[in-house]
């Protein structure tokens, strides 16, 4: 697929939120890049849709290769995640290529996290908490898991959003009860609900069961990650409270 700075936001930046996408700068009267091209495009064809490549012509596009810094082709970046991961320059060979291509693909067990939100998001806890028992702790993802295993136990919270509010409204103080509200608003990915409440618990009490709304919000920050305006403000009203 050809690539240029019209579509390169969509084609690439935005593409490779949901797989890895390579880029290859090359050129027609670049030698190297017609013996790296053909490789490229068979193990794109291997690798059966783990990954996107597309081409950027830079005599066509030397805004695109000046944004990239690059200095000689060809020239070959992996995306990830809206950004550039790593990249190689010359024409490699295929084991070097394919080594490079490896690093760029996310784990399979951050795959299994990410059919496992899928889910939760549908409300299929049990499927969800099953594949969650196959991920392997790691220092990567251990945050991401330990958020998603906590995200199962709030949606299971089966708590009754009147009956807490009833509570607290009678006894502001009882904290099981606002832990107990929070984690419903959680379960139903109302997270600026859920994260007023164990604000609140840190506010009243910061040592509340050894800091327990202190953890509980830093989890909700892991869950709510894609709203980074709310996970800032919370941050900040959270060192507040305790400091």
């Amino acid at each position: 697929m050809d690539v240029g700075i019209s579509n390169f936001q969509q084609a690439v930046v935005e593409a490779s939120a949901k797989l890895p996408v390579l880029v290859d700068f090359w050129a027609p009267w670049c030698a190297p890049c017609r013996a790296l091209t053909p490789v490229l495009e068979k193990l794109e064809r291997e690798y059966t849709g783990r990954f996107k490549l597309v081409e950027v012509n830079v005599d066509e596009n030397q805004e695109l290769a000046e944004a990239l810094q690059v200095r000689s082709i060809p020239a070959v970046f992996a995306f990830r995640d809206g950004k550039p991961l790593a990249h190689f320059l010359g024409a490699l060979p295929e084991s070097q290529v394919r080594a490079f291509i490896e690093r760029a693909l996310p784990s399979p067990f951050i795959e299994v996290m990410d059919r496992a939100e899928r889910l939760i998001k549908e409300g299929r806890v049990d499927e969800a908490e099953k594949l969650l028992a196959e991920v392997p702790p790691n220092i990567d993802w251990d945050a991401r898991l330990e958020a998603l295993r906590a995200a199962v136990g709030f949606t299971r919270s089966g708590a009754n959003e009147d009956e807490l509010k009833a509570k607290l409204a009678a006894h502001p103080e009882d904290h099981e009860a606002r832990l107990k509200l929070a984690q419903l608003y959680a379960g139903a990915r109302r997270y600026r609900e859920a994260m007023d409440q164990l604000l609140e618990i840190a506010r009243r009490d910061k040592n509340w069961r050894d800091g327990e709304a202190r953890r509980q919000l830093v989890t909700l920050f892991t869950l709510a990650a894609g709203e980074a305006d709310l996970v800032s403000e919370y941050r900040r009203k959270l060192a507040t409270a305790l400091y």
